[in-house]
């Protein structure tokens, strides 16, 4: 499958994580979405704590390079509990929940971004990927820390039917995606009476598992989130030359709004395309926002 290579979002707007099978009575067919996940309400997790120990100084800028302390095992729970460990969607024997607040299943979902976004350079590209991963990870703390839970989601992929007994339960995990509820301008002079939107970005999936539908799983919890968020508008773009991504997500319901001016490739970038798709949410369910 092809990755969308938008980039990822900046600093704006890790202890062993434990697993619990789900019984055989309780798995969905594929492709499902959950009852439960449309209907209970957004949790609240704890804060993301730092584990660190002694001075505040210990607490570093990833704007210098380094990294803020990581939580240990004792101070940090998955995001949700129990709850959150449902799936939101299956497709293909793949299923998708929310990101567990611990730090293996960060650094999983640091890598599988980095892997999909990295740009190869000639020299010391093996620095240059460890060094973006850092940033990736950095900036994935930030937003944990910083956004209500309504507002801001980090979904994982994971294989549900068969998982395998000598893996870690964080590296199930081959595909990511963000969710953030934004309001830009340039985007919403697209969109109909409303004032934010749920803005799908930084959907990355590990090289040996493209083509096999999980960027179609991604999509479909994306959705059943939004719609638990009352958004009415999901919005995503994607480049204007990559076909597959642009089928893909045309196949999930998207369509093409509006293009970046043909100016960008003077100055040697890619041309992107918005694309939106429009959710069943009533008036009604709005209002009560």
């Amino acid at each position: 499958m092809a990755v969308l290579r938008a980039s990822l979002l900046p600093p704006q707007p890790l202890p062993s994580s434990s697993s619990s099978s789900t019984p055989q009575s309780q798995r969905l067919p594929s492709g499902s979405i959950t009852a439960a996940a449309l209907s209970r309400t957004s949790p609240h997790p704890p804060p993301l704590k730092t584990g660190c120990r002694g001075s505040a100084k210990k607490i570093l800028l990833a704007g210098r390079g380094r990294l803020p302390c990581l939580p240990t095992k004792q101070e940090v729970v998955a995001v949700g509990g129990a709850e959150e460990e449902r799936y939101l969607a299956r497709e293909a024997g793949w299923g998708v929940r929310r990101m567990g607040r611990i730090g293996e299943e960060m650094r999983r979902v640091a890598l599988v971004q980095a892997e999909a976004f990295h740009v190869p350079v000639a020299l010391f590209n093996d620095f240059f990927f460890d060094f973006f991963k850092a940033e990736v990870l950095a900036a994935l703390i930030y937003k944990l820390r910083n956004s209500p839970p309504d507002r801001y989601a980090c979904l994982v992929a994971e294989e549900a039917d068969e998982p395998s007994q000598s893996q870690a339960p964080f590296e199930k995990i081959i595909g990511v995606v963000d969710c953030t509820v934004q309001d830009e301008g340039d985007i919403l002079r697209n969109l109909q009476g409303v004032q934010e939107y749920f803005y799908v970005s930084g959907i990355a999936v590990l090289p040996s598992y493209r083509r096999r539908k999980v960027g179609t799983a991604l999509l479909k919890a994306c959705e059943v989130l939004a719609l638990e968020w009352r958004q009415r508008f999901m919005a995503l773009r994607a480049y204007e030359d990559d076909s597959s991504a642009r089928g893909l997500y045309a196949k999930a319901g998207y369509r093409v709004v509006s293009r970046d001016p043909g100016w960008v490739t003077w100055v040697g970038r890619r041309r992107r395309v918005l694309m939106v798709k429009e959710l069943p949410v009533h008036d009604a369910q709005i209002q009560q926002q």
